[in-house]
């Protein structure tokens, strides 16, 4: 069957189809020889080529995806290239053998966390589609005291600068005094949308780390600046999610990434830091007590479970809370209901 040539590149990795689409009108693109045209349908085995330059041919038609999970530390940021030439998350990633990694949800330069890559730009674009309503989960460290009317309003909703916006769930997992933890989730991406729905009950996030993407949990395994292959299982959850079609085994890539001169074993949990060789340097006062946090994070947030109403301290009576808008409601054990599908908007920045 033939498909669009725009949504042919975009599912090798080329770019997106926007993008792509401008490049068809500008005349930069022939498909066999000839200037394509917008429009144009292909089927079948072709050679492409962008600006003179063969970027796809008839062995490198099938496409072969990849995903990578990749845990994102502060200060980098979610881009390919930055002007002030500051640090960014494709600076260790291994070059894929086809295509180009695609990020799914961006996260911002002070947001640390599950960060998902992927060759396969129709599932980069289904993931991060308002329509299909996938599940973003953050642990936010919040600086000021929770009440149990802010919870309320976030589950409830809120207005921002660019519209309404509440969480589908919020919940106590742990610390004390005015530095406390919660997890809370919501189905779309706007930019710093997290800390901007915090701000709005007068509290602060310091602190924001994404736990989970469309089911796939950040493996506590991996250190900040590691990452691994997704394995067959995990690469299915993710397009499942997507309402895509599950793949096999024998439709995943074979041959091994590389980065460094070092293959990276491939669709195992085996984990690789491009930082291994580095020179450590002594470790300072404020450098341990970060490691001590952190420390406490990964036994808070190693399972995303409902947080005891018992071990809370400082908190407001509960965490979760009634979706007034639906009328259903949630015990002390359960997780508050979830919302259903958010309203369009364009797949933007998250936080």
């Amino acid at each position: 069957m033939s498909e669009k040539l725009q949504k042919v590149l975009a599912r090798l990795g080329l770019g997106s189809r926007r993008g792509l689409e401008d490049l068809i009108s500008a005349g930069r693109i022939e498909v066999n020889g000839n200037t394509a045209k917008l429009g144009d349908r292909v089927e079948g085995p072709v050679t492409v080529k962008i600006d003179g330059r063969v970027v796809v041919t008839p062995q490198s038609m099938t496409p072969k995806c990849r995903v990578l999970m990749y845990h994102k530390p502060e200060g980098e940021l979610t881009t390919m290239e930055d002007p002030e030439d500051r640090p960014t998350v494709f600076d260790h990633l291994p070059k894929p053998d086809l295509g180009r990694w695609i990020y799914i949800g961006r996260l911002d330069i002070n947001t640390s966390g599950l960060l998902l890559f992927t060759t396969d730009g129709e599932l980069a674009n289904a993931l991060m589609h308002p329509k299909y309503g996938v599940e973003r989960v953050y642990a936010a460290r919040i600086y000021g005291e929770v009440t149990d009317d802010q919870i309320e309003k976030l589950l409830t909703g809120v207005t921002l600068d660019d519209g309404d916006a509440h969480f589908d769930r919020v919940e106590f997992a742990g610390g004390e005094g005015r530095n406390v933890w919660y997890k809370c989730s919501l189905k779309e991406g706007r930019k710093r949308e997290v800390r901007r729905l915090w701000e709005a009950v007068d509290t602060k996030v310091s602190r924001l780390i994404r736990v989970r993407y469309a089911g796939i949990d950040l493996d506590p395994a991996l250190k900040a600046g590691e990452f691994r292959e997704l394995t067959v299982n995990e690469i299915n959850t993710l397009r499942k999610a997507a309402n895509l079609q599950e793949l096999t085994a024998d439709e995943l890539p074979v041959k091994p990434l590389e980065i460094g001169g070092k293959k990276v074993k491939n669709n195992s949990q085996e984990h690789f830091s491009p930082y291994a060789n580095a020179r450590r340097k002594p470790l300072s006062k404020k450098d341990r007590r970060e490691i001590g946090e952190r420390r406490f994070e990964s036994e808070v947030f190693a399972k995303d479970g409902n947080s005891s109403r018992s071990n809370r301290k400082n908190g407001p009576k509960s965490g979760l809370r009634k979706d007034r808008r639906t009328g259903s409601g949630s015990g002390r054990s359960q997780s508050s209901s979830l919302r259903g599908s958010s309203k369009k908007r364009s797949a933007g920045v998250d936080r």
